[in-house]
């Protein structure tokens, strides 16, 4: 089969540490590659694939000062898949609303991964174009009210053997956070259950420019390098050793996470995770195995010492048979056979895809 991946322009496939969006796009993209697909990835010049690589900016978006007005790259790459369009068979896309649109004039079937929340703006567009086809990355994700035409759940999945195992967490103990220092991540309240229990937290991730003023205000005057560490922006393999010499992992989100990689990727390691009940996580944890899942801080105060007791081969077991990649992508290997065979009815004719490699 012929696919188009579509990839936000922002950061680079792979990211080189954190971004959700681009690491499922690079394990997806890759493994349609394994599988025979021809494939041509839309992303940042940087990105790092197995597939054909296009685009129309050199290195991704947040990393280049030069660039003022990022959705001028957006319009651009949209109009490049377009101008393709009759070279694929499929056209995935990951760049949410703003390909809703320019995708009512194309003739190739298209699927859209949602792999954010809806906000009261982006609801309208959506309605609009109700009747594309979406893909939710959890089943928490999706709001009914909508009348979206979802085809598929698919649940993110990740290379299971660049996340080894660690049967003990590290020596000196320590709670981990790892994620996007903002609001919606949690940080604050991190910080919050490590000084109410006095375990160590050691933190890691980006900083978005719009999220400056809640880093100063919140985060900041609590790093003392000692009990609260900060260690930035991880690399892989430093992710890879913060989650798996945890004792556990914290998810204090205050949003609907629509899945949240962190969950897994700790559990994959080994170390469990206590969480905010919002979103995804009830699907991502199996509560009282990998994890607890929780309703405030307080009950994460609780339940830290019983999810010290949790067995870590069993977090792993878990994301092994739920999380790989070869679950996601045989997944949406279904879920683009459904969208061809959903547009050969629409069209009254044969397509031109081939639902076979």
């Amino acid at each position: 089969m012929r696919i188009a991946q579509v990839a936000p322009l922002w950061e680079r496939v792979p990211p080189p540490g954190y971004g959700g969006i681009e690491l499922v796009v690079g394990h997806l993209t890759d493994e349609l590659v394994r599988r025979g697909h021809d494939v041509t990835l839309f992303a940042s010049g940087d990105s790092q694939t197995l597939a054909q690589l296009e685009s129309i900016a050199p290195r991704a978006l947040r990393l280049d000062p030069s660039v003022k007005e990022p959705g001028v790259y957006d319009l651009m790459q949209l109009q490049r898949v377009c101008q393709r369009a009759q070279d694929f068979d499929l056209i995935h896309f990951h760049t949410g609303f703003t390909a809703l649109p320019f995708a009512d004039f194309a003739k190739t079937p298209i699927v859209h991964t949602i792999h954010g929340i809806f906000t009261a703006d982006s609801r309208k567009i959506y309605q609009q174009h109700r009747d594309q086809n979406f893909i939710s990355i959890s089943d928490a994700q999706r709001e009914t009210d909508l009348g979206l035409n979802y085809i598929s759940t698919v649940y993110n999945g990740m290379a299971i053997e660049e996340y080894p195992f660690k049967a003990k967490p590290h020596n000196a103990p320590y709670l981990a956070f790892l994620g996007r220092l903002s609001p919606e991540k949690g940080p604050h309240h991190a910080i919050a259950i490590a000084k109410k229990t006095g375990w160590k937290l050691k933190m890691a991730g980006k900083i978005d420019r719009v999220d400056l003023e809640f880093y100063e205000q919140e985060i900041k005057p609590h790093l003392d390098g000692d009990q609260i560490e900060y260690l930035g922006e991880t690399t892989h393999e430093q992710k890879v050793e913060l989650l798996g010499n945890a004792a556990v992992t914290l998810f204090p989100i205050t949003w609907r996470e629509p899945f949240g990689l962190v969950m897994i990727e700790s559990m994959c390691t080994g170390t469990p995770v206590l969480a905010m009940n919002l979103g995804s996580v009830p699907e991502v944890i199996a509560h009282g195995k990998t994890g607890f899942v929780c309703n405030n801080v307080d009950e994460m105060v609780e339940a830290l010492p019983k999810a010290l007791q949790l067995d870590r081969q069993t977090c792993r077991d878990y994301v092994v048979s739920r999380f790989s990649v070869n679950r996601m992508v045989d997944d949406y290997e279904l879920a683009y056979q459904k969208a061809i065979a959903e547009s050969m009815n629409r069209n009254g004719r044969v397509s031109s895809g081939q639902l076979v490699a």
